[in-house]
């Protein structure tokens, strides 16, 4: 007989009654090679064959089970047959249904085409459909059962159908692959959720508890699937957090402009790559912040401190989580935790002279962190806890203001002083002059200052200062009490902006640049007159050199009157021109034209009046005293000490003394690095606070890397950063570069031998790199890890434990940096002078024909057969990844150099040596996968070749489904292919 089809085969060996293994024979007789079975409908024509009756065809479904046995058909078309069955009211053929399912639903794979094991993935997700209607059907039945008094048929078949259901739904691989399946088709994925609803709706009312929690159970598995991945647990037997720890004390003692939503980013980020459980990283913040107050330098750090404690991070909590009642029930025992550290409270309160946690409770209350209840309990524990504490003498700071209470108000002053400036300058210059004044008396100016810090409202401030000091330049026709206001106005608004300079750094005063915009002289000066830290100024610049008849004038004003006029006195000119007038007159000093005394009164005269004049004038001479030669020094040296000391006279303006204070801290701080480099000491009249609390904090005449280790072991036996210790690593980077900096600091990561220890090291390495994220992530993945990787003399280095922790490190930075590269540079970042670690560009070329330095020194794989074997897979290279997809910026140097590591841990897991690079490459992806919610589009695993997941599937450790479906990009069709063909593969 001629066989024309399939169904007439069947028909067949049914009349004639073949053996299954018979009619396997013979089928492949009547159909010659070439179309597979699955091309054929095989599975679903013996479904349909054997389907005909009320009750299923024992021969015809023996047909099917060998077959699938014998793997003739693929489990995807079996799953695709059986959805297609909706007759439920046919229990028989339900039964058998359930039956096939049961051979193969815990172990399905797939070892063809990428587009296949995506077909087995739609198939499951039907079959699941499928079996979801089929229990809401059987409950329905059991349901009609019981009223009728028959339940247990219905019975039997419910239970069937729940325990397929468990079966397929425990396997974590079934759950993989529907999961991409749910990516693929969101509609299906719908029908689902639907289904899942209704059944929860029939079986709410069922009476056998232990169907019921099956049921349940079931349900939760479906329900879990789209979040499979976002499941980590927590930390719960650490209590010390040291990196959240540093990352405070960083932004409290160096960034307190930074912008808030840089910091919640960042400690998000911690908190996420650390698994810290949020009482615990709530309580870790208040432990870092009372450190900070207990160990802040008297003055203004002291007032930095409170301010951000106070203003910052509680605006940064409310900001990020308000209105979550969860969150007010973890601060509400992140206090609890905190009121058990009695000492550091007590320290706390004695340095703060107040009760701090009372105040920072009020506060929570304020910003709804806690409710009222919380807050009035938590307090009376502190109450009891205070009264054992050790008692201050009395009388002793009794009339003393607590710092937190001055700050508390200052805040709202600011937004007044704000308003005030916004007023018509021209108007009512006395008034403003009264505010101003006010502002410069005892420590009002930094309270204020330390307030708009914290509050984001130092740049408006500063820009108002910036334009009373533009108004107040010139005045044409006036009198001399208006000359005299203005001079004042111009003066303060001068030393307050050097001041906010000094303290928060001058990106705080420069404005965005606005093309055809005239730019205001402060800014003007400020870049090109104002000596600070890294910043080397040219005495000889044009900026110093301004017209001659100018600075002619001012040197006769200066020599011959006995007091600088103020009538119609152009400032802004008289503070370019002193430079040059300065040069004038110690030429005419060093030549003898002038005796002392002349200087003396040319010295008065200039900070007599307005003291920004003798600000500028040490401006110049700190760029001159550079130049000279240690013989030249001593005149220049002594004129900057006659400017320093105040005059005695009668004849001075009003608020001299508290505008010589602030000059005298202007000029030390200026003068600081020329008088170090010229061993040369200028005692600048006291104030008796500290006003460079972190300034040259080195041993002299010591190696800089002995240095390192030694603040680093320091560090590392204590177990955390304090802001001491930060400045002297900052100072460290600043001097020695990132590489130096970063090289040296792994090589003492990777001595450790104690796992305990290895892990403490990097929670802190990560905390120090803080200082410069950026490009210390870009040395360590560009310079350092592949240095490692690729030497094989340095592979035991990589060993465990401190490879893991290197591999953990390394994850760290990468994460952090390139979820913040993005954005803006923090300000301590901007500051520092940029050395060009390496031009990038060259290290990766752009184009794939020119090899880079990188990818030449790994052995070649072109030999190897392209991992993946379909058409669509074929064209793929070996480097093709999810970015390139994303169309990622390339000649971003963290892109590159990330693309560039992945590309070398391909290259790893592809040849032929194992060793311990191959194990740190292991650690290195599993951190990977622990720290990332998702391997999507913005994630550093995009980076990562489509072909190396096959590769890694081959390491133990990695083939796991979650694993897989963490590494690769499921937002794109093609990422959901790779990993489909990795997970039906497992």
């Amino acid at each position: 007989m001629k066989v024309v089809n399939l169904k007439q085969a069947i028909l067949q060996a049914w009349k004639e009654r073949w053996s299954d293994y018979q009619w396997a024979i013979n089928m492949k007789k009547f159909f010659p090679k070439g179309a597979t079975w699955d091309i054929l409908n095989l599975a679903d024509a013996l479904l349909e064959q054997a389907m005909i009756g009320p009750s299923p065809n024992p021969l015809i479904l023996s047909y099917l089970k060998y077959a699938i046995s014998s793997q003739m058909v693929s489990y995807s078309s079996v799953l695709t047959a059986i959805s297609k069955f909706d007759d439920f009211s046919r229990d028989l053929c339900v039964q058998a249904l359930l039956d096939i399912m049961d051979m193969f639903c815990d172990r399905l794979s797939c070892h063809g085409k990428a587009e296949e094991c995506i077909g087995l993935c739609r198939a499951l997700l039907s079959a699941l459909h499928w079996l979801l209607r089929c229990t809401a059907a059987s409950a329905e039945w059991l349901r009609e059962g019981l009223e009728a008094g028959t339940p247990a048929a219905g019975e039997k078949q419910l239970a069937m159908c729940l325990q397929r259901l468990e079966k397929t739904l425990s396997s974590t691989k079934n759950r993989a692959l529907l999961h991409i399946a749910k990516l693929e088709e969101a509609s299906s994925w719908t029908a689902i959720e639907h289904s899942l609803l209704k059944l929860g709706e029939i079986l709410a009312n069922l009476s056998n508890p232990q169907l019921r929690s099956q049921a349940e159970q079931c349900g939760t598995l479906i329900r879990s699937i789209p979040t499979m991945l976002s499941v980590h647990a927590e930390q719960m037997h650490k209590t010390g957090f040291p990196t959240v720890h540093a990352v405070i004390l960083l932004e409290g003692t160096m960034n307190l402009t930074g912008e808030t939503q840089s910091l919640v980013e960042q400690l998000t980020m911690v908190k996420r790559m650390q698994h810290i459980p949020t009482p615990l990283f709530v309580l870790e913040i208040w432990k870092a912040c009372f450190v900070g107050l207990i160990e802040s330098p008297e003055g203004t750090e002291e007032l930095k401190w409170t301010a951000f404690t106070f203003l910052k991070v509680l605006v940064k909590l409310k900001k990020d989580f308000h209105g979550d009642k969860d969150f007010t029930e973890d601060v509400n025992c992140a206090f609890e935790f905190l009121l058990k550290l009695t000492p550091l409270l007590d320290k706390a309160d004695q340095r703060c002279n107040c009760d701090c946690t009372n105040f920072l409770l009020q506060e929570c209350g304020k910003q709804g962190l806690l409710s009222e209840a919380s807050v009035n309990n938590l307090m009376t524990k502190r109450k009891a806890d205070r009264e054992h504490a050790p008692q201050q003498k009395s009388g002793e700071n009794a009339n003393i203001q607590p710092n937190i209470q001055l700050i508390l108000r200052a805040e709202p002053t600011v937004t007044n002083i704000l308003k005030t400036m916004d007023a018509d300058h021209s108007k009512s210059p006395e008034g403003l002059l009264g505010v101003l004044g006010h502002m410069l008396s005892g420590k009002s100016l930094d309270l204020l200052l330390a307030a708009a810090a914290a509050t984001g409202k130092l740049k408006s401030f500063a820009r108002k200062f910036i334009n009373l000091n533009e108004f107040t330049t010139y005045g044409s026709e006036e009198s001399t009490k208006p000359a005299s206001v203005r001079a004042l106005l111009f003066d303060i608004s001068f030393l307050m902006l050097c001041h906010v300079a000094q303290t928060y750094g001058s990106e705080v005063i420069l404005s965005e640049s606005r093309s055809g915009a005239e730019v205001p002289f402060f800014e003007t000066w400020m870049q090109t007159c104002m000596p600070e830290e890294g910043k080397i100024l040219n005495p000889d610049h044009p900026c110093f050199r301004p017209d001659s008849t100018k600075v002619e004038s001012l040197v006769a004003l200066l020599n011959n009157s006995s007091e600088m006029k103020l009538v119609q006195m152009k400032w802004h000119e008289a503070c370019l021109s002193i430079s040059a007038a300065i040069l004038e007159i110690l030429n005419a000093w060093e030549n003898g034209v002038l005796a002392f005394e002349s200087i003396q009164k040319i010295t008065d005269n200039i900070k007599g009046k307005v003291c920004s004049l003798a600000v500028c004038a040490v401006a110049w001479l700190v760029a001159h005293v550079r130049m000279l030669g240690l013989d030249e020094r001593e005149k220049s040296l002594q004129m900057i000490r006659q400017l320093a000391g105040p005059l005695f006279s009668e004849n001075t303006l009003q608020f001299y003394n508290e505008r010589v204070v602030i000059m005298n801290s202007i000029l030390e701080r200026m003068c600081a690095d020329v008088l170090q480099q010229t061993a040369t000491q200028i005692k600048f009249p006291s104030t008796g606070v500290d006003t460079m609390p972190y300034w040259n904090l080195l041993p002299p005449k010591r190696p800089i890397k002995e240095v390192l280790t030694d603040i680093f072991a320091k560090v590392l036996e204590k177990g955390w950063v304090d802001s001491r210790s930060i400045h002297i690593f900052d100072t460290l980077l600043h001097m020695g570069g990132v590489y130096w900096f970063g090289n040296n600091l792994i090589k003492e990561l990777l001595k450790e031998t104690r796992k305990e220890h290895t892990l403490r090291a990097v929670e802190l390495l990560y905390s120090i790199f803080c200082l410069d994220m950026q490009q210390v992530t870009l040395v360590l993945l560009g310079h350092i890890l592949p240095g490692l990787l690729t030497d094989s003399s340095k592979w035991h280095s990589l060993m465990d434990p401190p490879g893991t922790a290197l591999a953990k490190l390394a994850v760290w930075c990468a994460l952090s940096s390139y979820s913040s590269h993005k954005g803006q540079a923090s300000t301590r970042q901007k500051k520092r002078h940029r050395e060009d670690i390496e031009d990038y560009i060259s290290l990766f070329p752009l184009d794939d024909v020119q090899p880079s330095k990188l990818m030449r020194l790994l052995s070649s794989n072109e030999d190897d057969a392209n991992v993946l074997s379909s058409p669509t897979d074929r064209s793929m290279s070996s480097s093709l990844s999810a970015s390139q997809l994303h169309t990622v910026n390339m000649r971003d140097p963290l892109n590159r150099v990330l693309a560039n590591l992945f590309l070398l841990i391909s290259s790893i897991l592809g040849s032929r040596t194992a060793g311990p690079h191959t194990q740190f490459v292991q650690w290195f992806m599993e951190e990977c996968v622990d720290c990332l919610e998702q391997g999507g589009r913005g994630s550093v695993l995009q980076f990562l070749p489509f072909t190396t997941v096959s590769e890694l599937v081959k390491v133990s450790a990695m083939s796991s489904p979650k694993v897989i479906l963490a590494i690769t990009d499921l937002s794109l069709p093609l990422g959901r292919q790779v990993a489909a063909k990795a997970i039906a593969a497992l």
